[in-house]
């Protein structure tokens, strides 16, 4: 069986999750749900971050241990993305006994290979980055333009990597496959940072005078490996390094790690190089998405425009606040978040035309048919605007883009809509025209089996309501967890005639109706 292993950023534990975090599980999530559609064995890690300065200070100003503070923080990540139906298979925590085991080994390696040594080293440190910045970076208001903070003049002595040794080895795997980065704006820039001379070797530790929450150097307890050793590390470790061979073997490498795109440099340059010292296989595909912003800023704590998306679910359900940002954002693009957008985007779309259609028809079947699918040929023509939109969504899926999948899907809704509207079944069967009447309403049955497939990653809850509504035994999320969906995906197949329609109403209320009748 194919295998997909898709990996996230880990986030920061310093604070609750925002939006910003969210958007970037849920496009995991919408992949993950794709490709196990698809049959293949799929492997999705997402997790947290939990070692470095701002966490002890998070820590230390709540009046808690560092570890108690991150047990806290974790259970909240895990709530979230439990309300917006995220289906990781593994969370993972740099706090895991087998995460240090993980980060304890990579050290060890690239040391071993002599690409370990030690140094001091002076320079403007970002906390936000955690990472040096060069001062020509810095905005006019000498603050780092990521995070508008101003840095601090840093002087340690810590143990540093070779990066300067793997640079045109990098440089030639990302021009070997264009695919390797995306989208092409990011890898054009990250072929530029390979080209800067001042791109060099970087620290992989910290003193434990200035930082003491880490994982311990091996054979030198007076430094902790730095976040980005280890931090990355955590990809290799959800699949088994150093111990499970087998697991190891099977997932690794990574299909895909999804990213924001200011931590393209780190996953594209600093991650690979590692990767290659330690004598092990670099990922397939690295994706830097952009942000979500409000009202055009970047999100942040303090700007004070932090959006919870534990709330937001709570309020207007998952498949809303899911459905949403994927289609009306390109993902490769930063795109701005709006409740009032929200709420106008997802009752046109899931509740005035999905929802809509599927509430109409069922009530035609009930009324005109006894509730049972009818014996009926098809229009193929609608069918085979079924079938260009099946291959349409599987382009725009390899490529990410989510909002062109969501466009096609809806678009061939629109026009199923308009055949509903135009044939006028409800006409056919009173002139007594039974078989007219029929071959309309199994056509939209079939077309809306269909539908309910292909929007099934994006808005999980209302395709397996479209797919109770149509009669089947087992929920969509059933037939994909037991591998049951060949049949259901072989374009040869259709609805089954006699096949008995449970109709339960809308599968998606207007948002104003959820808040009146909450």
């Amino acid at each position: 069986m194919e295998k997909y292993y898709i990996t996230t950023a880990i986030d920061y534990v310093n604070a609750k999750p925002h939006i910003g975090h969210a958007y970037e599980k849920m496009a995991a999530d919408v992949l993950a749900r794709y490709h196990r559609l698809l049959g293949k064995d799929v492997f999705f890690v997402t997790g947290l971050d939990e070692h470095g300065s701002k966490i002890e200070k998070a820590a230390k100003q709540a009046g808690i241990e560092p570890q108690k503070f991150c047990d806290q923080m974790a259970e909240e990540f895990k709530k979230a993305w439990k309300a917006l139906d995220i289906s990781y298979d593994y969370f993972i925590r740099t706090t895991e006994k087998r995460h240090y085991k993980a980060s304890q080994e990579i050290f060890a390696r690239l040391q071993a290979k002599g690409d370990i040594y030690k140094s001091s080293y002076t320079g403007l440190y970002c906390e936000g980055c955690e990472d040096f910045i060069r001062e020509r970076d810095l905005d006019e208001n000498g603050n780092c333009p990521t995070h508008k903070t101003k840095p601090r003049s840093l002087s340690e002595e810590n143990y540093f990597f070779k990066l300067s040794k793997y640079k045109s080895a990098i440089k030639e795997w990302l021009q070997s496959n264009k695919d390797i980065l995306q989208p092409e704006s990011r890898r054009k820039q990250v072929l530029n940072q390979l080209d800067d001379p001042e791109l060099g070797d970087f620290s992989v530790t910290r003193s434990r005078t200035s930082l003491n929450w880490g994982v311990p150097v091996p054979g030198d307890d007076n430094q902790v490996i730095y976040v980005w050793l280890d931090a990355l590390t955590n990809y290799i470790t959800a699949v088994g390094f150093p111990d499970d061979k087998v697991m190891l073997e099977k997932y690794w490498p990574a299909d895909l790690h999804l990213i924001g795109k200011d931590i393209t440099k780190f996953h594209s340059i600093y991650w690979p190089a590692m990767l290659m010292s330690a004598e092990l296989a670099l990922p397939k595909h690295i994706y830097g998405h952009g942000f979500i912003t409000v009202e055009g800023q970047k999100i942040s704590k303090s700007l004070g425009n932090v959006i919870d998306p534990l709330a937001l679910a709570n309020e207007y359900g998952a498949d809303a606040v899911r459905f949403f940002l994927f289609s009306c954002t390109s993902f490769d693009q930063d795109g701005d978040f709006s409740k009032e957008e929200m709420i106008r985007k997802v009752n046109a779309d899931l509740a005035n035309n999905l929802g809509n259609l599927l509430n109409r028809t069922l009530t035609l079947v009930d009324k005109n048919c006894d509730g049972l699918v009818p014996e009926a040929i098809t229009n193929e023509t609608l069918l085979d605007q079924a079938k260009a939109t099946q291959i349409a969504v599987i382009e725009h899926m390899s490529n990410l883009d989510f909002s062109r999948t969501l466009e096609s899907i809806i678009s061939l809704i629109d026009k199923t809509n308009k055949y509903l509207n135009d044939e006028r079944p409800w006409d056919s069967f009173k002139k007594g025209k039974t078989q007219e009447g029929q071959i309309v309403l199994y056509t939209v049955l079939e077309v809306l089996r269909q539908s309910a497939i292909l929007i099934q990653p994006f808005v999980p809850n209302i395709a397996n309501d479209i797919w109770n509504q149509l009669g089947f035994d087992k929920s969509l999320t059933e037939l994909v967890s037991t591998k049951e969906m060949d049949k259901q995906l072989d374009p040869t197949y259709r609805i089954k005639p006699g096949q008995k329609t449970n109709r339960q109403g809308p599968v998606f209320m207007r948002i104003e109706e959820q808040v009146l009748s909450s």
